[in-house]
């Protein structure tokens, strides 16, 4: 019979419950784990032999240190989804279970890092220290260990901030056509967080290399990586990664929410999450269902998106945002993955194919659009400022459609159409180019004012210089604004003097 190691100073006599906190219970000697074998390989899917005690979503060893993910069972075999070199493993190779999750490294080391999903470097820049390690997949909090949403989440796009305001905490599903400029909203919503304190996640699933280089290229340029991770599963990486690059990103947002942080994550893109899912379903041996989707298609989305939250005390008080993104087929919203998204999130920003050709960027469908949740955490003066404002831009598109073939008009319908039309020329706006909360109160102020309205020819260089002359001219009421987010008593007729001493500068040249 082996004898206990002397260092424990125990006898084989000592009582279970000292035995139970003995290191020898904790591993520090021997490891326990089960064994299994490899019988036969189909692309990423192995079936072992063995493992009689294994979960699904729990962690295994191969042979040559590859890790791998239990994701099936039959009457005789675990099948196991792997990652690395599947040119490895061979028939025979032993598979080695402990029991354990299937964890990834996270860290406060991460934040500037571009890793893959299963929390290796890809950027070049050396080994990243862990500081400990989240499970992949994980029960979202219930209702008791969420708290009510109080903090906007502004995201620069004037558009979305003034109609669609989105909360810190909610699941706002971006979702449009090819090329329509989804990412674009997830990009310039990035870079509006660099003095904010929000850490931002972007986790780009199935994109082609040349697509994601230029998103890194940007965040790189704008120095967004400061306060930013990038999770890669782009279309190169193997399919078993591409599943798990937006359960990677999540444990990485969880592990600064704990902290207390406010974490923003971009999902880029879900349709994608759901091509490789379907096709590892086909390996699996599964079903096919609707649109040759496996059944629980919603049920792996929603297991993802329901972690987002404002979480209490206990949880450590911080905030996950989610921007889910789902492309569609012609304007086709009645998909299946995508009504299976718009019913999980809390609403959808519709970008339109139609508007983006006529030049209306970012082209943001007000009938299509919603957020559920944002206008109560908008600020004061935002919310008094933007209450009416999709209604009355609704009204101006229906009056547009009805007036395109008549020239007589009352000047009531006149004075709606210059409004639409003054709203349309201050909320488009370039890509990369975000505006703070100040600059939007302003842009608001003036279209409620009616002081642009007399003034069609003022509006493109009023749109391009207010801000720099405000701030050069009236710095005090811009720090009003930032401090107070709140219409004071004394604020409008300052911001009416200011407006007014704008326009009646001289005209200067506008630039391109």
């Amino acid at each position: 019979m082996p004898k206990t190691p002397p260092e424990t100073g125990m006898s084989l006599h000592d009582s279970p419950r000292e035995m139970a906190a003995s290191p020898i219970s904790r591993g520090k000697w021997f490891d326990v784990h089960e064994v299994g074998q490899v019988t036969s390989i189909r692309e990423f899917i192995i079936k072992v032999k063995g493992l009689p005690s294994c979960m699904n979503g729990q962690q295994v060893e191969l042979t040559h240190g590859d890790r791998g993910m239990v994701m099936g069972f039959t009457e005789e075999h675990v099948l196991v989804l792997t990652f690395g070199n599947k040119a490895r493993v061979r028939a025979g190779d032993e598979v080695h279970s402990r029991g354990e999750p299937f964890m990834i490294p996270v860290g406060e080391a991460f934040i500037g890092r571009v890793v893959s999903s299963l929390g290796e470097p890809l950027d070049g820049q050396g080994p990243i220290v862990a500081e400990a390690s989240n499970p992949i997949f994980r029960e979202a909090p219930g209702v008791l260990e969420r708290v009510p949403v109080n903090q906007a989440l502004e995201t620069g796009v004037r558009i979305i901030d003034a109609a669609f305001p989105i909360a810190k905490g909610q699941r706002q599903l971006i979702i449009g056509d090819q090329m329509t400029g989804k990412t674009t909203i997830v990009t310039d919503t990035i870079l509006n967080q660099r003095e904010t304190g929000v850490l931002c996640i972007y986790c780009a699933i199935g994109q082609s290399q040349s697509s994601f280089m230029k998103i890194l290229r940007l965040l790189r340029e704008r120095e967004a990586l400061a306060y930013t991770i990038v999770v890669a599963g782009v279309a190169s990486a193997p399919l078993g990664e591409q599943f798990l690059a937006p359960y990677a990103a999540c444990a990485l947002g969880e592990y600064f929410a704990s902290k207390g942080r406010d974490v923003f994550i971009a999902f880029d893109d879900l349709s994608k999450h759901a091509w490789a899912y379907r096709q590892l379903s086909l390996l699996l041996d599964r079903s096919p269902g609707r649109e040759a989707y496996p059944g629980d298609i919603f049920y792996i989305h929603s297991q993802l998106l329901e972690r987002a939250g404002k979480f209490v005390a206990e949880l450590g008080g911080g905030t996950m945002t989610f921007f889910p993104i789902a492309a569609t087929i012609q304007g086709d919203i009645t998909g299946y993955i995508q009504t299976n998204l718009i019913s999980i999130t809390d609403g959808q920003i519709y970008l339109n194919t139609s508007l983006f050709q006529r030049g209306f960027k970012p082209a943001i469908d007000f009938g299509l659009s919603v957020s559920r949740i944002g206008s109560r955490a908008q600020c004061a003066a935002m919310k008094e400022l933007s209450g009416k404002l999709r209604l009355e831009y609704l009204q101006y598109q229906e009056l547009l459609r009805m007036t395109t073939m008549k020239a007589d008009l009352s000047a009531d319908a006149e004075a709606r159409l210059r409004r639409g039309e003054l709203v349309t020329a201050l909320f488009t706006q370039q890509k990369a180019r975000p505006s703070l909360l100040a600059e939007q109160v302003v842009f608001l102020y003036a279209i409620r004012s009616g002081l642009l309205d007399p003034v069609p020819q003022a509006w493109p260089r009023f749109k391009q210089e207010i801000s720099p002359w405000l701030a050069a001219t009236y710095p005090e009421l811009l720090k009003e604004i930032r401090e107070r987010q709140a219409l004071s008593p004394t604020l409008k007729p300052a911001l009416d003097q200011a407006l007014a001493a704008f326009l009646q500068q001289e005209a200067k040249p506008t630039g391109p």
